[in-house]
């Protein structure tokens, strides 16, 4: 009876038990694959916030894995002897689902690490910096991430509404936003849900840096709930869809957004501040910056930079069809813009120019992308490269230690920007350069 009962019940077990190994191991094969690739190729360094996992407590549930929204296009984070890693530092983009989803509490989110420390300005818990009444939200706090810029622009200006005063004075406000990316567009929202007397100044247009991206870009946002709005639940949708939503939201909430004007210095008077812009001054209580950790574009600060075929961000790849493209950088931005104009260029040749000897800092998709449009011949990569100088019909280029001129109509600077940190400072915020902490 024993030995039935045991052949019953005890054969579908082994054979549970046995697929679970196998259904492990081949796990765990995926996740050194990946882990090996990417030290192989040099990315070992993560571009920003990430995960840290604590192996003592981690349980190896994989919970954190099937979070990542990478997943399962890119292996971020993979199981290697039944705990939690990191196998593919490059491609995490500081989502920080892995952290909520994990149920023992062994993840914590950090910026930097050891060989590559990131500035991050000090921040209260609710956003004030070390200047009272000054409060970051966004990409110049460290969250690049839409959904994420979001929901600090609503905490941000939650925080001010219950903790900070009210304006005193004829004209003056009770909080200026500066900056109208996703951060600023829902604290400005959430300003006017509290009944805050409150504009906000962009220098550029709508959106921030999600203006600034190439047309029909895909960004990757979540579900999330704005003030005055209600239940947004966007995925995968384009650049445009995006700020076309914004703009009718903007309109039929009639919100005080002055566009083409940039702050230039932000002093203290009595209980607030004045703050002078290339349009005037604002007075307010509060000040809230959403400005992004882009600053000014870097220039390349050669001869004939300031000829007008050199721009510094991809609008439309369209208005390049046909011409010879020299795109600089090393990013995803730069990738993705010599790509784009690559893919639809012919007669043109596209050149892409990087100092660096990698594409370390830009996600796999946009690495394939160059890869399969270099095979085609219609991209040129020049990598350990520089511009020398910029002339009306051509470049020069210094490239495995000589010189090489290139014929050329057009010239895309995607070198990053200059970071805010000495506006920041002119203020007496305090930076901290944060080398693998939280």
């Amino acid at each position: 009876m024993n030995s039935a009962m045991l052949l019953v019940y005890g054969a579908p077990l082994a054979l549970i038990w046995g697929w679970y190994l196998r259904r492990q191991q081949n796990v765990e094969r995926r996740s050194v694959t990946a882990r090996e690739r990417s030290a192989a190729a040099g990315f070992a360094e993560p571009a920003s916030l990430h995960p840290v996992i604590d192996t003592v407590r981690c349980i190896g549930c994989g919970s954190c894995v099937k979070a990542c929204p990478e997943q399962p296009e890119h292996h971020v984070l993979g199981l290697i002897g039944n705990k939690a890693q990191l196998v593919s530092p490059s491609d995490c983009i500081g989502h920080g689902a892995c952290r909520s989803a994990c149920p023992v509490d062994a993840i914590t989110l950090v910026f930097g690490s050891a060989q590559r420390g990131i500035d991050i300005p000090l921040l209260s818990p609710h956003f004030e910096s070390t200047v009272p009444g000054i409060f970051i939200a966004g990409e110049l706090g460290g969250m690049g991430l839409i959904r994420n810029a979001l929901s600090q622009g609503m905490q941000a200006v939650n925080a001010i509404h219950k903790h900070r005063p009210r304006a005193r004075g004829v004209g003056a406000l009770d909080l200026l936003i500066v900056g109208a990316g996703p951060a600023g567009f829902a604290a400005s929202l959430t300003a006017m849900s509290h009944g805050l007397k409150f504009a906000t100044v962009e220098q550029d247009s709508l959106g921030g840096c999600v203006f600034q991206y190439p047309r029909a870009k895909m960004v990757m946002t979540s579900p999330v709930t704005l003030p005055l709005v209600g239940r947004l639940r966007f995925g995968h949708t384009s650049k445009e869809a995006l700020l076309e939503f914004w703009r009718g939201v903007e309109r039929k909430m009639n919100l005080p957004m002055h566009y083409g004007e940039r702050v230039e210095s932000i002093g203290r008077e009595g209980d607030g501040f004045l703050v002078r812009t290339t349009r005037g001054e604002h007075r307010a209580a509060s000040v809230l910056l959403a400005i992004g950790r882009r600053g000014t574009p870097r220039k390349l600060d050669v001869p004939g930079e300031e000829l007008p075929k050199v721009v510094y961000r991809l609008v439309d790849p369209e208005q390049y069809k046909g011409q010879d493209v020299l795109v600089v950088g090393g990013g995803d931005s730069a990738l993705e813009a010599a790509a784009s104009i690559a893919e639809l260029n012919a007669p043109g040749m596209v050149t892409l120019s990087y100092r660096g000897d990698a594409f370390g800092r830009a996600k796999p998709r946009n690495r394939e992308r160059i890869s399969a449009v270099e095979r085609d011949g219609r991209l040129r990569v020049l990598l350990k490269s520089q511009v020398r100088q910029i002339e009306p019909g051509s470049v020069t280029l210094s490239h495995e230690g000589r010189n090489e001129a290139l014929r050329n109509d057009a010239v895309i600077v995607s070198a990053g920007g200059v970071l805010p940190t000495d506006f920041l400072k002119s203020i007496g915020i305090e930076i901290d350069t944060k080398y693998g902490t939280a």
